[in-house]
């Protein structure tokens, strides 16, 4: 039995959230979050809470009930507060700036690299080693910070590169010049 499915997710001031068929709407301050969910399970909405409610005792239902449960819980949460994931830039000459709506990034290449804001994202680059993806939708926000942690990745030797702020990168040990055995 999840115990995730089963907890109601509160509907905050300023939130609301429709269902229409299988098709969950979340409307707030940040904007508007849709998902489709499975037939296996049925959302409805009551006394300013929302419950995700099995169909039958099924395994897939089950895992289906927490799922959704949680989604929707991110969506709620995105549309009130939003969510940010932080990255930092190490490197010797590494430095970014924001230029309209593009990230310029200068990442040891030969060429500055952009990176274009995608629809409900919105970056940020409060210093110049420091950048900030922020959303409403949790699993948008996740995969623009990867793309953007995959255009250069840590170098195992020195730490150059791009990761999470609250990332722990385990360094290599160099060679050992000069040990005689």
């Amino acid at each position: 039995m999840s115990r995730i499915g089963k907890l109601p997710i509160s509907i905050p001031a300023g939130v609301s959230v429709e269902v229409a068929g299988n098709i969950v709407t979340v409307k707030g301050a940040k904007g508007t979050l849709t998902q489709e969910f499975s037939k296996n399970v049925t959302v409805e909405v009551k006394n300013n809470h929302v419950y995700v409610v099995r169909n039958d005792e099924s395994t897939d239902s089950n895992m289906k009930q927490g799922l959704y449960r949680q989604l929707i819980h991110n969506m709620v949460a995105g549309v009130k507060d939003g969510f940010t994931k932080s990255l930092s830039v190490k490197g010797v000459g590494y430095k970014l700036a924001k230029q309209g709506n593009k990230l310029v990034m200068n990442l040891g290449l030969s060429h500055p690299v952009e990176f274009a804001e995608v629809e409900g994202i919105t970056l940020e680059a409060p210093d110049n080693n420091t950048i900030l993806v922020k959303g409403a939708d949790k699993q948008l926000v996740g995969a623009v910070a990867a793309k953007i942690k995959a255009l250069r990745p840590i170098e195992p030797y020195h730490g150059y590169g791009i990761k999470y702020t609250n990332e722990t990168v385990l360094l290599k040990p160099g060679k050992s010049a000069g040990k005689k055995k």
